[in-house]
């Protein structure tokens, strides 16, 4: 059978789908069509709708690939039709009526919130979001933050599709914001197909290829 074409990826909290470029290319390159959800994280309601737009555009099945928060949203997203499998990495797998903050609380790096949002304090966030990451993308990300809402934090998940839909993980072993024992236990507990890669919690952008692979083994495994 061949392989499934179509990936849709899903970013996290404080960057925008930009910073899934290097993944993007790899994927691209390599003959697949790729979009990329632009989610506003301000509720996770808002965005499941958001992906739920580009997964409806989608000629035929697709992957569903999410990073840290996003593995939120594409846990209540992936019910879709069109999802085919579900890609974490460094990601929530959230059980039903688990959210972020009901998994990992208030990380240090955080900063108590401002008018129904959180930031990340700019001189933490380097360390504790990509410390494998190039200074200047680093610093750049700490000064462009988007605003992480309180409602995307707190967004409980009511129905998780990776019961229902099979799934990869890749556990970052490096990761500063979901402790990897935290990673270990989703994934075991989500019955995934796991990859273990030393690098921080932005190893998408540190370790594009290693991503690239999961994404690529997920699409042809689920054909």
């Amino acid at each position: 059978m061949a392989r499934i074409n179509n990936i849709v990826l899903v970013h996290g909290a404080f960057v925008d789908g930009s910073s899934w470029a290097g993944v993007y290319d790899i994927l691209k390159d390599d003959g697949f069509t790729v979009s990329v959800v632009q989610n506003p994280t301000i509720s996770l309601e808002g965005d499941v709708a958001a992906t739920n737009l580009i997964l409806d555009e989608q000629e035929g099945p697709a992957v569903l690939v999410g990073h840290s928060y996003g593995g939120v949203v594409i846990t209540e997203a992936g019910m879709h039709p069109k999802v085919a499998a579900l890609v974490y990495i460094a990601a929530f797998a959230p059980d039903k009526g688990e959210s972020v903050n009901t998994i990992v609380g208030h990380p240090p790096s955080f900063t108590p919130p401002e008018e129904g949002y959180l930031f990340q304090d700019k001189a933490k966030m380097a360390a504790a979001f990509g410390a494998d990451v190039d200074p200047k993308t680093a610093a750049f990300w700490a000064d462009s933050q988007v605003p992480f809402g309180l409602d995307a934090n707190d967004g409980a998940v009511t129905e998780p599709a990776w019961r229902e839909k099979p799934s990869w993980y890749l556990v970052a072993m490096d990761d500063k914001m979901i402790p990897l024992s935290a990673q270990r236990q989703m994934s075991k507990r989500a019955g995934s197909t796991v990859v273990e890669v030393p690098g921080s919690h932005a190893i998408y952008v540190s370790n594009p290829r290693a991503v690239a692979v999961l994404i690529e083994q997920a699409a042809d495994a689920s054909s």
